[in-house]
């Protein structure tokens, strides 16, 4: 059956004929994007000197009251494309020297993806494909790309679900990504890196913290090192970026210096190893993508 005709890709699970309407995420049985360029902001293995070949599709199935993209999370800025014009524009950025292929908000589009992915590697695509994801999939959704996927890179927001409700409007949040990302390690197993730092294979699981939240970010790392060891890395970020006040006051700030320390600390005296974080300033809207559909 055509999934895309009762649509469960994800955990809202919508069960409608995107043909004919568009669920939680708006979109229909098209795929949609925003914008198709070389970006240098990732871990640096993702992006290196060269620049990850990033492709950002328009909807998203959560419902982050903090998103930076809300042009095209929630606006849905971007524009319609076939399978066959993505897999060429996964080429075009190869030829322009990226070091993979980075999907960014594909969960809404993975039938299309899949598709597309093929396509590329029919006509020689060679660069690893990363799925960059905010985690709400729905296992089976995930198992259409085993063997498609290099790199897998999701978040890992909320541990506690009444903050996964509150500011994302995602209830179970934290029982659905786990199940996904144990899906993702069984598909592509131990992180590997190239000759040159760049990431082969693996997954590298992103937690941005949020004011205020300090408690849950422990939870979720010591859950990811009690689980994973140094299979997988992390990628615990501080950028966290007011766009725009919010009702929740606790919100309306971006991350202490000290409290970030704190959780990198946390994280040293657990005895991860394998992990990033980052630098002050981070916090930026200069970071926030333009999205004007270059290179679509």
């Amino acid at each position: 059956m055509d999934v895309l005709k009762k649509c469960n890709l994800c955990q809202r699970n919508c069960l409608i004929n995107r043909y004919k309407n568009v669920g939680y995420c708006k979109q229909t049985n098209e795929i949609r994007i925003a914008k198709a360029a070389l970006t240098y902001f990732e871990e640096p293995c993702i992006s290196n000197e060269k620049g990850s070949g990033t492709i950002f599709f328009s909807g998203c199935n959560l419902g982050c009251i903090f998103c930076q993209n809300i042009k095209i999370s929630k606006k849905n800025f971007g524009k319609n494309i076939s399978s066959e014009r993505l897999s060429e524009i996964m080429l075009e950025l190869e030829n322009e020297g990226a070091i993979n292929i980075n999907l960014v908000t594909p969960t809404p589009h993975i039938i299309g993806i899949r598709d597309a992915i093929i396509k590329a590697k029919e006509k020689g695509l060679k660069i690893p494909i990363i799925y960059n994801t905010g985690t709400y999939e729905n296992i089976e959704s995930l198992k259409l790309l085993d063997g498609l996927i290099d790199v897998y890179l999701p978040d890992l927001k909320y541990y506690d679900d009444k903050y996964a409700i509150k500011y994302s409007n995602a209830p179970n949040y934290f029982e659905t990504a786990t199940k996904a990302i144990q899906e993702m390690y069984r598909q592509v197993g131990p992180i590997e890196f190239d000759k040159n730092g760049n990431i082969k294979k693996g997954i590298i699981v992103r937690h941005l913290l949020l004011p205020s939240l300090k408690d849950d970010s422990k939870k979720i790392i010591k859950y990811l090192y009690d689980n994973y060891k140094d299979n997988i890395y992390l990628s615990i970020m501080n950028q966290y970026t007011v766009i725009k006040p919010l009702k929740y006051k606790e919100l309306n700030h971006k991350i202490k210096n000290k409290d970030y320390d704190e959780i990198i600390d946390y994280a040293c005296n657990l005895g991860i190893k394998n992990a990033y974080c980052q630098l002050d300033n981070t916090s930026s809207k200069d970071f926030i993508p333009n999205f004007d559909l270059e290179g679509v």
